[in-house]
């Protein structure tokens, strides 16, 4: 039987091995903004949350999450999430997210994610509400470099 929960942000070390592989998979489609060990900093410096599914002593996924707060609301953010067979796990982990978002006074959840993610999430009342866009620093020609 699944079962989720929060790791104690003074054991994320210990369960860091069993879910590093998960994470440099959710980090591959940041486009090199994070690598695994960033995921790892955030975790342990910036006042991240790790979430973990798992069955018997086997991990078989992670989410990690931080606040968002803007000026008016306030939402928990699923920033990265990774793992195996995520439709034995995500229905669970997304009711466990749902009430500590509640239980935080947050007004929902938000996550900025591939397109993929859409299917996913199809049937748990998601908005998509924006796209991201990457554009590029400056064109050759059309403003100052910045490195």
């Amino acid at each position: 039987m699944i079962q989720v929960s929060l790791v104690p942000p003074a054991m994320v070390t210990q369960f860091w091995p069993q879910i590093e592989k998960y994470l440099e998979g959710a980090a591959e489609y940041t486009h090199g903004r994070y690598e695994a060990g960033d995921i790892l900093d955030a975790l342990t410096d910036y006042e991240h949350h790790l979430w973990i599914a798992f069955e018997d002593t086997l991990i078989k996924g992670a989410v990690v999450t931080n606040y968002v707060r803007y000026p008016r609301k306030k939402f928990l953010c699923m920033t990265f999430c990774g793992g195996v067979d995520l439709d034995e796990w995500k229905d669970p982990m997304l009711k466990l997210l749902q009430a500590w978002a509640c239980d935080s006074k947050c007004d929902g959840i938000e996550a900025t994610a591939r397109l993929g993610w859409a299917k996913v999430f199809k049937t748990d009342g998601h908005k998509p509400l924006w796209q991201t866009f990457e554009l590029p620093a400056a064109e050759a020609g059309l403003g100052e470099q910045h490195g």
